[in-house]
Parts: C-alpha cells; sequence; structure tokens
C-alpha cells in the first residue's frame, strides 16, 4: 500500500537535508520547477511535471505532482487526462504507477485545498 502524504514527506524532507549542503544548486533547481519566467500557468505545469512523473515511473514525481496540481486548482479529472495521456506513451509500467502511486495520491490530496 503506497502512503502517499508519507511519500511527500519524504521527498520535502529529503529536499531540505540536500539544501544544508547543495543550497545553490537545490534553488535553481525549485526555481525551474516553480515555473519562474514561464509562459504557462502552475496547473499547466503541475500536470505536465506528473505527465513526465507518470511516465518516468517515479513515486515521489506523482505524489508531489498531483498535490502541486489539485493546490493549483486542478480537477481531478483534470489530473486523470493527463494521466492517461501519460500512460498512452508509458505503457504497462505508466498504468501500473498511476493505478496504485497515483490513486493513492488522489485520493490523499484531493480535499487538502478546498
Amino acid at each position: 500500500m503506497i502512503n502517499a502524504r508519507e511519500t511527500l514527506n519524504e521527498f520535502m524532507n529529503g529536499v531540505g537535508k540536500l539544501s544544508e549542503t547543495n543550497g545553490e544548486f537545490v534553488g535553481k533547481f525549485l526555481a525551474v520547477d516553480g515555473g519562474a519566467g514561464l509562459a504557462v500557468d502552475a496547473k499547466t505545469r503541475e500536470l505536465v511535471a506528473l505527465g513526465v512523473g507518470i511516465n518516468k515511473i517515479c513515486k515521489y514525481c506523482i505524489c508531489v505532482h498531483t498535490y502541486g496540481a489539485y493546490k493549483a486548482g486542478a480537477t481531478r479529472a483534470e489530473i486523470l487526462a493527463a494521466a492517461e495521456v501519460a500512460v498512452a506513451m508509458g505503457g504497462g509500467p505508466a498504468i501500473a504507477y498511476s493505478a496504485t502511486v497515483l490513486n493513492a495520491a488522489l485520493d490523499e490530496f484531493e480535499h487538502d485545498f478546498d
């Protein structure tokens, strides 16, 4: 069983720890990941990042960007639409992570920003 909130927190704590020794690098990464200067809105960035996370079968990316998509105002239907594209491009491994990690993250974070 996947605990999406635990996975999200594990990632965030790890990034915090990495920042202690490599703060400049982490800062640059987060600036890009946060969309600094990009021409698309936060919701679109999160949905694209989620699709890449599913395609790359990364449980951390899936949890972080499902949370981020909800935070940016995405609906469950929009998140699932992004997942459908990722699965179409990623095949079996992508559907496996969508069926497990994404479903857990959708359920865990769905009402965090109501």
